[in-house]
């Protein structure tokens, strides 16, 4: 690679020279400010160049991490509202119960449409079960619905916050503090 190829891949900048830098006179100007071989420019370039392109891997690199996150992020997002549009759902079908948390319901339709919620499983009904059987739904305490496939996930995870919870709550009783030797 020549010295003109250089200049076009890359700049290299020089410290600038001078023969009295801070106002003290150098004993030879010539030994600090010379360039000296010209291949000596070229590993300087080179040196840049290799910077340049480093710098733009680990920049490229960082984003695109970013932008995994970002994907994720979005599809949690999407789960979220798709879950509170089916738990909005949920609770606008027709009960003629007060739904309480825990418990689990049963969501049927009738041959008009109207979605219902009922106590009794499709078991309960036996073979004359009058409406058509949509699914199983857990009213968590949050108010959230939890289908009757994801329940036993649910829980398993709920008793795991709440083991952490208690862990965090239930902290070390700490001594009263004695101020009676310190008023003496």
């Amino acid at each position: 690679m020549s010295i003109s190829e250089v200049n076009t891949v890359t700049t290299v900048a020089l410290v600038e020279s001078s023969s009295d830098p801070s106002g003290l006179k150098l004993v030879s100007s010539y030994q600090t400010n010379r360039i000296g071989d010209p291949s000596d420019l070229v590993a300087l370039a080179q040196q840049v160049q290799k910077a340049d392109e480093f710098i733009r891997a680990n920049a490229c690199n960082r984003l695109t991490t970013i932008a995994e996150q970002i994907r994720f992020l979005q599809e949690q997002a999407r789960k979220v509202l798709e879950e509170a549009k089916r738990d909005a759902d949920l609770h606008h079908a027709a009960c003629n119960v007060v739904k309480k948390p825990g418990n689990i319901y049963y969501l049927y339709m009738r041959t008009s449409g109207q979605r219902y919620f009922s106590i009794l499983s499709p078991k309960d009904w036996g073979p004359s079960c009058p409406h058509e059987f949509l699914g199983a739904f857990k009213l968590q305490h949050d108010m959230s619905w939890t289908p009757f496939e994801g329940i036993e996930k649910r829980d398993a995870e709920i008793n795991i916050i709440d083991k952490l919870l208690s862990n965090q709550i239930a902290l070390p009783q700490c001594a009263e503090p004695n101020f009676q030797g310190l008023l003496n």
